[in-house]
């Protein structure tokens, strides 16, 4: 699958200065907290320091500005003879952005990327309500997320 964005919008990295945008767009998604520029600074150079784990990624509008975000985390394994798995985290569009089809792009952008760096499968975790929406970006449910959180 290719990524297909509206005319004028790009799928690329996390930039610094995408931090107030990147930020917004993230709370659509769930709780983010209060995050400084200097808190989001240190997370994005750890990011940048360790490229073939993390991997922030943004759908920009024509003006660049962040509508879309999403996050590979490439996991190396002893099992599958040293192999890759792909972890997809922190999918989110912009309320205004919703209904351009620019999840199924971050989807299908970062499973490409995950494919290339030779990763030999993808993980994604999501709430049942969305399980339509990942069956339809190509994946399938393969069995049950558990956790436990810490307070």
């Amino acid at each position: 699958m290719v990524v297909t964005l509206p005319e004028g919008y790009s799928f690329r990295a996390l930039e610094l200065s995408d931090y107030a945008k990147y930020i917004e767009t993230l709370k659509v998604l769930t709780t983010v907290g209060e995050i400084s520029s200097e808190s989001f600074a240190e997370l994005f150079n750890h990011w940048k320091e360790h490229p073939h784990i993390y991997q922030p990624h943004v759908i920009a509008n024509t003006e660049g500005l962040v509508v879309a975000t999403g996050m590979l985390l490439v996991e190396r394994k002893l099992i599958h003879e040293c192999g890759k798995v792909g972890h997809i985290e922190d999918i989110s569009v912009a309320g205004s952005e919703q209904g351009k089809k620019l999840g199924l792009s971050m989807i299908t952008g970062l499973t490409e990327l995950a494919e290339k760096q030779g990763c030999y499968k993808v993980i994604l975790d999501c709430s049942p309500h969305n399980v339509g929406f990942y069956e339809k970006c190509g994946y399938a449910n393969s069995g049950v997320e558990m956790v436990k959180r810490f307070s």
